[in-house]
């Protein structure tokens, strides 16, 4: 069941919300935690194992936390515990076959494939499990010995499968005392309808000229298509995580929930730098709180800050996805930052002109990365990008392409700008800000269901990682 789905919309969000405002206020984390089962049973009904997965992982870190709490010479070895635990579950569903197929290439080595689906959200909310005992052990969040208001804070189905990566530290008070205002509902159903229309409305049609292009094939297609190509994807990608935000962000909200902002306009910045501090927001402040900073981030010389560096874009590679691309897209994020940090992104920094240039090279060059697993592949479409792979076997088929998508190519481009944004601020602040937002909402629900009952809905891409 994804959010952009008749099944969510017309049925399990307002019969959840209906149930959780009716509750008593000691019972609402319980409603939480019974719907988010229920929500995350139906996204697991061909594996029904991983819900006890799952639950168990809930009830095995719940008894950790306590263990750890108890501040006895153990503390160490507990967490250790807990971690391995955390971190192996990962492993095994996300990254054993990974390991074993390298395996496999040497000789006499001839392992068999596990073959295991990849459980749902299994990225999200192991790092939210993680981030949870390690905080109790520094002692930055106190031990939460209810195992609902635990349950509630891990299962949550708003940001359950596609995060953003909620901490504990930022919704520990709102787990035990929190109050729906009726402004704040308005505004997160608000902020849901403009996330359902990114993913819906620009998303998804501009993820169909991605589709046409892998389905002529990438050496059938010319320099300004694949250019044009790579652009959706792009923007494809940002509005569909984005809206997938978003939408968690306001579902949050209607429940008394401040969840973290995901997304700060990242195809605005003029280094690769600040891109990564305006995109996925709460992965790199979960990297940086629990990898870089550990590892000693910049205090320890720029050897070991580079160094530092390398392992955190490593990881961040890994973690997308198992498999080489995804490495790779990695440590070429990192060679970007770290020639940042060495003088060119103060350079950028004062010549933004340049730097905006700059970033719509190599933002469309690290999504090749990302979107094509195939090393082979990804040879052939960079050579396209760069006139070296014979013209299109279609004369200008890019034409036909802007014909079809060139509309929403456009939108997207103006979407990714924060001028849609202050906008609707300035409707907001407007005296007649209710006849002028209601409207608004309307055309982007009614045009979002239109579409998803014409089918024209894909799922969110984030959900494979």
């Amino acid at each position: 069941m994804v959010f952009s789905s008749f099944e969510f919309l017309l049925w399990f969000m307002p019969f959840c919300i209906v149930v959780y405002m009716l509750a008593r206020k000691r019972t609402k984390n319980l409603v939480l935690l019974f719907f988010s089962i229920v929500f995350y049973a139906y996204g697991a009904i061909e594996t029904p194992a991983y819900l006890w997965l799952i639950l168990g992982s809930v009830v095995i870190n719940w008894i950790i936390g306590m263990l750890i709490g108890k501040r006895d010479y153990l503390q160490k070895t507990y967490l250790t515990i807990g971690l391995v635990w955390d971190f192996g579950c990962l492993f095994i569903f996300k990254y054993l076959d990974f390991f074993i197929k390298n395996l496999n290439h040497l000789p006499l080595i001839n392992l068999p494939l596990t073959n295991l689906i990849l459980p749902l959200g299994i990225s999200f909310f192991t790092f939210q499990i993680a981030s949870y005992l390690i905080d109790v052990y520094r002692g930055k969040v106190r031990v939460e010995y209810d195992l609902v208001d635990l349950g509630t804070y891990i299962l949550m189905f708003p940001q359950l499968i596609a995060g953003p990566i909620v901490r504990f530290e930022d919704v520990q008070k709102e787990l035990h005392n929190r109050t729906v205002r009726w402004d704040e509902f308005v505004e997160g159903v608000q902020i849901f309808i403009i996330g359902l229309g990114r993913k819906v409305l620009l998303a998804n049609m501009l993820g169909g000229l991605w589709s046409d292009l892998d389905m002529a094939g990438y050496d059938a297609i010319s320099t300004p298509a694949a250019w044009m190509g790579i652009a959706a994807y792009s923007m494809q990608l940002y509005f569909d995580f984005s809206g997938y935000s978003q939408m968690a962000i306001g579902m949050g909200k209607m429940f008394g929930f401040h969840f973290p902002q995901n997304f700060n306009h990242p195809y605005l910045s003029v280094t690769m730098t600040e891109f990564w501090r305006r995109w996925h927001m709460t992965l790199g402040t979960w990297f940086k709180e629990y990898v870089y900073f550990p590892l000693g981030g910049n205090r320890k010389g720029k050897k070991r800050m580079y160094f530092n560096m390398f392992v955190v874009w490593t990881l961040t590679g890994f973690w997308h996805g198992a498999d080489w691309n995804f490495i790779l897209w990695g440590m070429l994020l990192f060679v970007l930052m770290a020639i940042e940090k060495a003088g060119l992104g103060d350079w950028l920094n004062k010549h933004r002109a340049v730097g905006h240039l700059y970033m719509l090279f190599w933002i469309p060059m690290t999504w090749l990365l990302f979107a094509i697993s195939n090393m082979k592949d990804i040879g052939m479409y960079a050579a396209k990008l760069f006139g070296l792979g014979g013209p299109g076997l279609m004369a200008r088929d890019y034409a036909v392409y802007f014909g079809t998508y060139g509309k929403w190519l456009i939108l997207g481009l103006i979407f990714c700008t924060a001028l849609p944004e202050n906008i609707y601020k300035k409707m907001q602040k407007s005296r007649n800000a209710a006849y002028l937002c209601i409207p608004v909402m309307l055309i982007i629900l009614g045009c979002s269901c239109y579409c998803i009952y014409k089918g024209m809905n894909d799922p969110f891409l984030y959900f494979r990682f």
